[in-house]
This record gives C-alpha cells, sequence and structure tokens, in this order.
C-alpha cells in the first residue's frame, strides 16, 4: 500500500507539473490543464484520507495491514 500511495503522490505533483506546462504552452490547452489539476487535487486528497490519522492517532493505512496480518 505504501508503494501505492507513493507513486499516486509523485503522479499528482507531475500532473501539476504538467498542468502549468500546458497552461503557459497554448491557450488551447487551458481545458485539459485544468483537467490535469482537477485530478492532482483528486489524488492528493485520496492520499490525505489514507495517511492521515484518525482521532485514535490511526491511520487507515496502519489498521488495514493490522487486519491483513492477522
Amino acid at each position: 500500500m505504501d508503494l501505492v500511495l507513493s507513486i499516486m503522490s509523485l503522479a499528482a505533483v507531475a500532473l501539476v507539473l504538467g498542468a502549468i506546462w500546458l497552461w503557459r504552452k497554448d491557450a488551447a490547452f487551458r481545458k485539459q490543464a485544468l483537467l490535469m489539476l482537477f485530478l492532482a487535487a483528486v489524488m492528493a486528497v485520496n492520499v490525505a484520507i489514507w495517511t492521515i490519522p484518525t482521532s485514535e492517532g490511526v491511520t487507515p493505512v496502519d489498521q488495514l495491514e493490522a487486519q491483513a496480518g492477522e
């Protein structure tokens, strides 16, 4: 699961950088650049959901790994 979260984080950064490059390149690609930024935001929120601890202090990733170990 850690590998998937790392890849999602790297992909989100790549999407933001690609969107900035497209935005500056040509006005015709602005819609695609906005969609790339939206996808990067969705991916970042998903990573945050899995890694931010709950009120008990345990992350959902830790809970999943604990259940898999049983």
